[in-house]
């Protein structure tokens, strides 16, 4: 299928500053909790026409960020990320295909010790050059993830039913990536 995306070529790294990596999770059934992770570090590569392509992402997990230092400092725990043993979380892509303006990129995601493959449709936003002459590419995604799958099985029970932490996560990316020159 024709694709814009066939067209772009070379070696990119996200730019930290301009990309968000975060989740969406419920709390108690009825609200939404965001939260992203501050730092990491990424690269694609890719020849014409996807030949060859690649992408790469770790993330520094002691970064999350959920506007509440006693909730991040619980995800922290070995309820949850047990950062102190599982520092980063690794995304490594093993398939990437185009269709449109749309990036299918399955991949490894890896938390905790657990690697498990997942799909991330990713719209491309397109590519501009930038005032200081780089040239830029914005991509947007987002995929569900059920959280267990990957050993975070921490709950609480609620009084009134249900669960204070959904199992369903969604795992959400902006993503602004500067060519190398």
């Amino acid at each position: 299928a024709s694709s814009p995306l066939n067209d772009l070529e070379g070696t990119y790294t996200l730019d930290a500053s301009h990309t968000t990596i975060g989740f969406v999770a419920r709390h108690a059934m009825v609200t939404k909790v965001r939260g992203s992770f501050g730092e990491f570090v990424g690269t694609a590569t890719t020849g014409r026409n996807l030949e060859g392509a690649k992408i790469d992402v770790t993330i520094q997990v002691a970064s999350v960020d959920t506007k509440s230092p006693d909730r991040d400092g619980h995800l922290q725990s070995a309820d949850f990320f047990d950062v102190a043993s599982y520092p980063t979380i690794t995304f490594t892509s093993t398939d990437i295909t185009a269709s449109g303006d749309v990036l299918a990129v399955t991949g490894d995601l890896t938390i905790k010790d657990v690697t498990k493959s997942v799909t991330i449709d990713f719209e491309y936003a397109g590519a501009a050059l930038d005032p200081f002459g780089n040239t830029r590419l914005g991509l947007e995604g987002s995929v569900v993830v059920d959280r267990k799958d990957f050993g975070l099985v921490w709950n609480a029970a609620l009084e009134t039913g249900g669960v204070l932490v959904s199992d369903k996560i969604t795992l959400e990316f902006e993503i602004s990536a500067i060519k190398n020159a």
